[in-house]
């Protein structure tokens, strides 16, 4: 790569200190040129810390956007500005990625969808976690035909007692939704990407607001403030896809279970199965005997991608990148990612209704 890309930062908060910033600061041929927030002192922060020499700070993201020299955007903010930021910086001439999920409604995400195809500029949404080990090393699998038709997928988001209380997380306005938008988005996006399916005919979805309203709960970040908790506490779907698989989503911040996972998938075909729950483990049947294999992800790298000493985040700050220098599409398209903001919209609904909703 000869080229130099200059980037934006829109939003300055956690997700993009403790994401973006690190990752895209390691890369060579990137320059971190502009900050916003609409608490200036945090984007001075970040430009002291990450930008160029001549870095410039904003409070207003379409004074950002009027920079020509900018090549790309990273929209770092609440899930309800993500479509309108998103699509002002495809129509200002940049590649936009955005965090996930691709926005707080499914519509919005279609928008951002012809946005960028009317523009031609390149967009995709944060989901990581495709790029971990297990992950790429479970795609080939699946690519090479090892698991035969994969007909179940199990999408693991739980937590026992993890509820973010910092932040928007628990404004159901600002964001949409809880545990479901927040990590059952990550891993909705990791098991279809896994299965390669991306045509659900009907969902069916529950929530909960069952330990919402406890005072002085146990939580990894201390106790939460019933009040302020407008989200669920826990959700769940059914979802049959097209050609008749079916998936399982599961996702909760806070759940009576010791059976937590998190960005994890359990898949099943007709040749073998997969699971991430300890380690990435393959079980089958050979010679009229069942067997189960443990992947060592220690011993090599992976042909997706050479780096395994990277994190996920590195990987996909790296491979975001390359398909803009290279004109290739994003590891996330928008088509894929609209999908997985379809089917969460369709478990909200069905869970305030009661009623399966039928999408094809």
């Amino acid at each position: 790569m000869s080229k130099v890309y200059r980037i934006g930062i829109i939003g300055c908060g956690g997700i993009a200190n403790g994401k973006h910033l690190p990752s895209l600061s390691k890369l060579e041929n990137v320059e971190l040129v502009a900050f916003c927030d609409v608490v200036l002192s945090r984007a001075e922060e970040a430009a002291q810390k990450y930008g160029s020499d001549q870095a410039k700070v904003y409070s207003d993201y379409t004074e950002l956007l009027l920079d020509e020299s900018i090549d790309i955007v990273h929209v770092l903010t609440p899930n309800d500005s993500h479509a309108d930021i998103s699509i002002a910086a495809l129509e200002a001439d940049k590649h936009v990625m955005c965090e996930k999920p691709m926005a707080k409604t499914a519509a919005d995400a279609r928008r951002m969808v012809e946005a960028a195809k009317r523009t031609g500029k390149k967009l995709t949404i944060g989901y990581n976690n495709r790029y971990r080990q297990d992950s790429l090393y479970l795609k080939q699998l699946c690519e090479a035909g090892e698991l035969g038709h994969i007909y179940l997928g199990k999408a693991h988001a739980i937590r026992r007692r993890a509820v973010p209380t910092w932040g928007v997380f628990l404004d159901e306005e600002k964001q949409g939704g809880g545990p479901l938008i927040d990590i059952g988005t990550h891993a909705l996006d990791l098991t279809l990407w896994l299965m390669d399916n991306y045509k659900p005919k009907v969902v069916l979805g529950t929530k909960y607001h069952e330990l919402s309203q406890r005072e002085n709960a146990a939580n990894a970040w201390g106790p939460w403030d019933p009040k302020q908790f407008t989200v669920e506490d826990s959700a769940f779907g059914m979802i049959v896809m097209e050609n008749g698989a079916t998936i399982m989503l599961e996702s909760s911040w806070a759940l009576n279970s010791l059976d937590i996972d998190e960005a994890k998938c359990s898949l099943s075909g007709t040749e073998a199965g997969a699971d991430m729950k300890d380690g990435l483990r393959i079980n089958g049947e050979k010679l009229s005997r069942l067997y189960t294999t443990e992947i060592d992800l220690s011993a090599g790298g992976v042909a997706f991608y050479e780096g395994q000493s990277d994190s996920d985040s590195d990987v996909e700050a790296r491979r975001w990148i390359e398909a803009i220098d290279q004109d290739k599409d994003p590891v996330v398209t928008p088509e894929q990612a609209c999908v997985v903001s379809e089917i969460l919209e369709a478990i909200y609904e069905s869970a305030r209704t009661g009623k399966a909703v039928y999408m094809s």
